[in-house]
């Protein structure tokens, strides 16, 4: 685990005097950033020697409240565990009405035990370095789809779309609509600029398939760890914007039961040391490791589904012709299916993840995906033939579609506990389990406020 050296915090405070506070954030297991607003005369010494954080901060609910069952909390005094700042991380929050600045952190490998094994970018890292010992360099890019809200809610105290520059709320889909991007142009205008200021490699916007619905894609990077940083602090910063503007950012799954859901596509292609794409190909299909890498995915799926999908609301989005798959099929240029080849010129040939809800953690998603490229590689699994036409009429072998089963799955995953650690594994499932339970007993499956503020 690489940390950041100390000049960098020199330069930023001797470039930034104006900055008092930095927002220092840890992502918990649920993707959700938790930390704490350090002064600017606490940041050298936090470069220098770490920062302690409670080890609690990694057994939190998506409410926030301690899982006892964790082991992270009381049986091991609630001890403080080291961080320290990841290199490049250091920037400005330009959303913010004082300048303020921002850093992430991560555990120490040993100084931040017993917490670290609940750090989820752990997790993606050393899948990471398992594919790179059997000289594979993942190459990644994420795809996050998000709702524009109001935070006034409608006379049923419901959310709704946000009102647009011309005065209008969006009711209709209005796909890919060109008009739709202009009336959003005060926020995109500054979510552009924001990620500018960060770093953050944010391409093409769209509208998506239902009213307020955005997408904006981010650039694929050869390392797969800086792209989903990158994909962390892309989703902070979305947030921030649209609460400068007095809106809502929602990455809900499934905000609205009659509208689209929103997922988190994640690319990827595997490459040898010099980057060079080893799954490219003349073939469409690709080559047999691009194959494998599918086979791979679609044998590890429904163990994986609780990462892909970790909450009630995600598996309310897996509805036929919706652009959300619902079983173990890829294709060609299809987006019917849920491991779709894009088209392109053969130097680019790569595999889209279409699984994930956009409340998913993106690092442990990350590395799901990549575990089961990895066996399929190993294993040399054949994923079948490709859907050509409408997957949806052609489902084989369909995904579970509750959330019971899901936990369920990967309890029993044998697999997971190999790829994604059976330390971390102990405290995910017993915060999903305290989340099922909660969710199960005090609110009831039909009510979407449980996940709306959190998502």
């Amino acid at each position: 685990m690489q940390f950041a050296n100390p000049q960098e915090v020199r330069d930023f405070l001797a470039k930034h005097p104006e900055v008092r506070s930095i927002e220092l954030m840890l992502i918990d297991a649920g993707g959700i950033p938790r930390g704490k607003l350090l002064h600017r005369d606490e940041l050298l010494a936090m470069y220098e020697n770490g920062r302690p954080l409670p080890s609690s901060i990694l057994s939190l609910t998506i409410q926030g409240e301690d899982v006892e069952e964790s082991g992270l909390v009381w049986e091991v005094a609630d001890a403080d565990c080291w961080t320290y700042p990841l290199p490049g991380s250091l920037c400005l929050q330009p959303w913010r009405a004082v300048p303020t600045g921002q850093v992430q952190v991560s555990m120490h490998p040993t100084q931040g035990l017993p917490a670290t094994p609940g750090d989820p970018r752990h997790v993606l890292a050393r899948t990471i370095d398992a594919l790179k010992a059997d000289g594979y360099h993942p190459v990644m890019a994420v795809e996050l789809e998000f709702y524009l809200l109001d935070k006034a809610r409608d006379a049923n105290g419901r959310p709704q779309p946000a009102v647009q520059m011309n005065g209008m709320r969006p009711q209709a889909p209005q796909v890919y609509g060109v008009y739709e991007l202009e009336q959003m142009q005060p926020f995109l205008d500054d979510l552009y600029a924001a990620c500018e200021v960060q770093g953050l490699p944010v391409r093409t916007a769209i509208s998506e398939y239902a009213p307020g619905q955005l997408e904006l894609t981010l650039e694929h990077r050869f390392d797969a760890l800086q792209a989903v940083d990158e994909g962390v602090r892309y989703k902070r910063l979305v947030k921030g914007v649209a609460n400068r503007h007095g809106l809502q950012a929602c990455f809900m799954a499934k905000p609205f039961g009659d509208q689209a859901g929103s997922g988190l596509h994640m690319h990827v292609s595997l490459a040898d040391e010099n980057g060079n794409n080893l799954m490219a190909s003349d073939d469409p299909q690709g080559t047999p490791l691009l194959r494998h890498a599918i086979g791979g995915m679609m044998a590890t799926l429904d163990d994986a589904l609780a990462i892909f999908c970790p909450n009630a609301n995600s598996f309310r989005r897996f509805q036929a012709n919706s652009y959300a798959p619902l079983a173990k099929s890829w294709g060609v240029n299809n987006r019917t299916v849920s491991f779709r080849v894009p088209g392109g010129p053969a130097g680019s040939r790569h595999v889209e993840h279409r699984i994930c809800g956009a409340d998913a953690n993106p690092y442990l998603a990350a590395a799901a995906i990549l575990a089961g490229i990895h066996k399929g590689i190993r294993e040399q699994i054949d994923p079948g033939q490709a859907i050509v036409g409408n997957g949806y009429e052609q489902a084989r072998e369909t995904l579970p579609t509750d959330w019971l089963t899901a936990l369920r799955n990967l309890e029993n995953s044998s697999w997971a506990r190999e790829a994604l650690g059976e330390d971390f594994l102990k405290v995910f499932l017993a915060i999903k389990w305290a989340e099922y339970r909660q969710f199960m007993g005090e609110v009831g499956e039909q009510d979407w406020r449980w996940y709306l503020n959190h998502a």
